[in-house]
């Protein structure tokens, strides 16, 4: 806390980022009536840079690592993210106190065309993901996928201003803001495998900080963390971090995890692989899932796409 007996949580400062801070910070409230929250908005390198493409700047840790820094230094005691915008890995000053119920992992297509099957031929499709194009031209090898760079409602503008035919969305972003109902079509699992995490929202203190963890204990969902952890370590084990058109998801039935995962070329070629174990084994299984990617021709395909210069979101 600070000096006042404040409660600071960092944050981003897009809508989104917003949203999910205020949610964590209202639980926390209905945790413990009374607690002096506030809020720190932080400036991201991510955030900074609009100019460019993320596959230009390197995508890893570019909406955290100031965040960071401000936890490091005690400025703050929590920082909420998206976990999929989180490195594979963290710090050894830091550790996720938690992982809060995953909400829907889909991405989403918005388009005044119809569905992805109506798109006209050469449809113009803004993603900032390779994750996202790599599967597009799996499905459609005619799109062409454009990068696409701004918050949410920056997108929807630059869609509605005609300079996409569509644009693919996570739907978990699209619910918090109250947008869902700009979708179009919703793309499943099996035809668009989600970034490792999609839906779930970390909340980060320091590795030191007991106090915090144990105020966060409550918000943390035991199934949700299972599968962030099974498809982070999945992540980790590629050696690629946050710089490649990988995508991980995993699902839990009864006490069983199954994990399916994906690389990509840029033209849409894909290595897609299943493992599946007991729930409390998710770290092993995420790590089995990359040595099978592996050995069916992903790191081929991995290295292939990391040359092209493509990056993961």
């Amino acid at each position: 806390m600070t000096t006042d007996g404040t409660f600071v949580i960092g944050t981003r400062a897009s809508q989104l980022a917003l949203w999910q801070s205020n949610h964590i910070r209202d639980r926390l409230l209905a945790e413990r009536p009374g607690l002096a929250i506030t809020l720190e908005r932080i400036s991201t390198r991510g955030d900074e840079i609009q100019d460019r493409p993320l596959a230009a700047i390197g995508r890893n840790s570019l909406f955290v690592a100031e965040i960071e820094e401000a936890l490091r230094a005690r400025r703050i005691r929590l920082a909420v993210h998206s976990a999929k915008d989180l490195p594979s890995t963290l710090g050894d000053a830091f550790t996720i106190a938690a992982y809060t119920e995953r909400a829907d992992p889909r991405d989403a297509l918005i388009s005044k065309a119809g569905p992805l099957t109506a798109l006209p031929h050469g449809a113009r499709v803004g993603t900032s993901s390779p994750r996202r194009a790599c599967q597009l031209k799996a499905l459609r090898p005619d799109l062409v996928c454009l990068d696409i760079r701004g918050n949410v409602d920056t997108r929807l503008a630059k869609l509605d201003r005609g300079d996409y035919d569509a644009i693919v969305l996570a739907a978990a972003g699209l619910a918090r803001l109250g947008w869902d109902g700009v979708v179009t079509e919703y793309l499943d699992p099996d035809r668009m495998l989600p970034a490792v995490a999609q839906g779930i929202l970390a909340v980060e203190t320091h590795a030191e900080d007991t106090e915090a963890q144990a105020l966060c204990a409550a918000l943390d969902h035991l199934p949700s963390r299972r599968c962030a952890e099974a498809e982070r370590a999945f992540l980790a084990a590629m050696g690629a971090g946050c710089n490649a058109p990988l995508a991980g998801f995993a699902t839990i039935t009864g006490d069983t995890l199954t994990m399916t995962a994906l690389v990509g070329a840029p033209d849409g070629r894909l290595v897609r692989v299943h493992r599946a174990g007991a729930v409390d084994d998710a770290i092993a299984i995420g790590r089995a899932t990359a040595d099978a990617l592996v050995g069916s021709g992903g790191a081929t395909l991995l290295a292939e796409a990391l040359a092209a210069g493509t990056s993961h979101a």
